[in-house]
């Protein structure tokens, strides 16, 4: 009974074949929580492979609700001994929309397939390829030792896709049940494919719509240019007021002071790589005097996402009655997320913009959230994934991207480390979703050495 024979154990489970069936099962469910018509695959999900899974390993299940959530979060937990740490788990059995006519010839979201050198099928990176690694991994430790040593509980949604409905208030009604030192979870993608990774916490995240009307209809440039103002003009110059033209912010609110130094320690060695599939970086664009990892992982970024005026399909010789912007900001922790909007505000109104209209959207506000990269929970993950694969574990304050991780710190009160087992090329949420096989093995060793390591008597 040895941590080598847990990483062996688990590396049989993978090179047997035996998680890609798993895998290739799980993926077969078409839990698309943004199609209603899916909401029984939803519960099946839960019913027919997270329940029966964790009860396997000696949890107690039992399914949570909330009026808000259009399907129940699945609660498994295993206390051993109150007197070890406990570890909350989490992972997303939703994924976002099929896609199935866009993929390639021979290519399904709801079949695991194997194509050169890459698993291909929807929900493999985001994020049922993740929670299953961390799972097996587990059981893993549990087959070898006979007890994890260390007490695991674990909360499995079916709404990340759609903005995470009811987590937040779930999470407030059972704060008591899911109390934990800590969380250990998997979502996002590593820094770059081969190089193990864990991040803190993750950027914030707003979606606006920036807008200008006019009038009520459109009218003949030729007989009306140069007498009225034409929106797409107008709001392309307040848009241009909000960020330079080489991406930096101009909005003082917009991002922090400073970057903290633990921050720019723990980037000091992070090189940002997307993988042969990823775009090239281009070192002029976003906050002059910050390398690139240090822009996207410790600064803020804003980007407008779509831009409407006139009638794209069919131009006509016409001014446009109006103009729409769909915009974003990321945004890190030292911004105060409730002064966003309306230091956006009060910069269009001094710039000369009060003509243009702010409105918020239907996506949920990510809340930026970081844990200290220099705390002992953070050293002890980094050191275990390093003992296991033998490279230098990368750090990250926090994700790029967002996820509904202030819950967990605010509501809950945790640590949380997050170790992904994706990487940024793997076409998530797009057609032909992917990810090499060597990734998925070298995260189910990791987390196997990880888990094993949490159970030792000194933790």
């Amino acid at each position: 009974m040895s941590r080598e024979q847990a990483l062996q154990h688990a590396g049989q489970c993978f090179d047997s074949g035996e998680f890609q069936q798993l895998l290739a099962r799980r993926i077969a469910i078409p839990t698309e929580s943004q199609n209603p018509e899916r909401a029984g695959e939803l519960a099946r999900y839960l019913d027919d492979e997270m329940a029966p899974a964790f009860q396997a390993m000696g949890f107690d299940c039992q399914l949570l609700t909330h009026p808000k959530a259009r399907a129940p979060f699945l609660f498994a937990q295993r206390i051993e001994d109150p007197a070890r740490p406990t570890v909350l788990g989490y992972g997303h059995g939703d994924v976002i929309r099929g896609l199935e006519p866009e993929w390639q010839a021979g290519l399904s979201p709801w079949t695991l397939t194997p194509r050169d050198g890459r698993w291909y099928g929807r929900g493999i990176a985001d994020n049922k390829g993740q929670h299953s690694v961390n799972m097996e991994a587990m059981r893993a430790v549990l087959d070898t030792r006979g007890k994890l040593g260390f007490n695991a509980k674990y909360l499995i949604e079916m709404g990340e896709e759609t903005g995470s409905p009811g987590l937040r208030e779930l999470c407030e009604t059972h704060r008591e049940r899911l109390a934990a030192d800590l969380l250990i979870a998997s979502d996002g993608p590593r820094l770059a494919p081969a190089r193990p990774t864990v991040f803190l916490g993750a950027r914030g995240s707003l979606n606006f719509d920036l807008s200008i009307e006019a009038r009520a209809g459109g009218h003949h440039s030729g007989n009306w240019g140069g007498l009225i103002s034409n929106p797409g003009i107008q709001l392309a110059h307040a848009i241009a007021s909000l960020v330079s033209a080489t991406g930096q912010i101009r909005i003082p609110e917009w991002v922090p002071a400073s970057l903290p130094d633990s921050v720019r320690r723990a980037l000091a060695d992070c090189e940002v790589d997307g993988g042969a599939d990823g775009p090239r970086i281009e070192p002029w664009w976003g906050e002059p005097g910050l390398s690139p990892a240090e822009r996207v992982f410790g600064w803020c970024s804003f980007e407008v996402l779509a831009y409407k005026t006139g009638n794209p399909e069919t131009p006509v010789n016409a001014i446009p009655p109006r103009a729409w912007a769909r915009c974003q900001l990321r945004f890190v922790v030292g911004v105060d997320a409730d002064e966003l909007l309306p230091a956006l505000r009060r910069h269009l109104d001094r710039q000369g913009f009060p003509m243009v209209q702010i409105a918020t959207t239907r996506e949920t506000m990510f809340k930026a959230t970081r844990i200290d990269p220099d705390d002992e929970w953070v050293r002890f993950a980094v050191d275990s994934l390093a003992r296991t694969s033998g490279k230098k574990t990368a750090v990250l304050p926090n994700l790029g991207g967002s996820l509904p991780n202030d819950i967990f710190t605010d509501v809950l009160g945790l640590k949380t480390i997050w170790v992904p087992h994706s990487y940024p090329g793997c076409s998530q949420h797009a057609p032909n979703e992917h990810l090499p096989p060597e990734l998925l093995r070298e995260g189910l060793l990791g987390m196997t050495g990880l888990y094993w390591d949490l159970g030792a008597a000194a933790t």
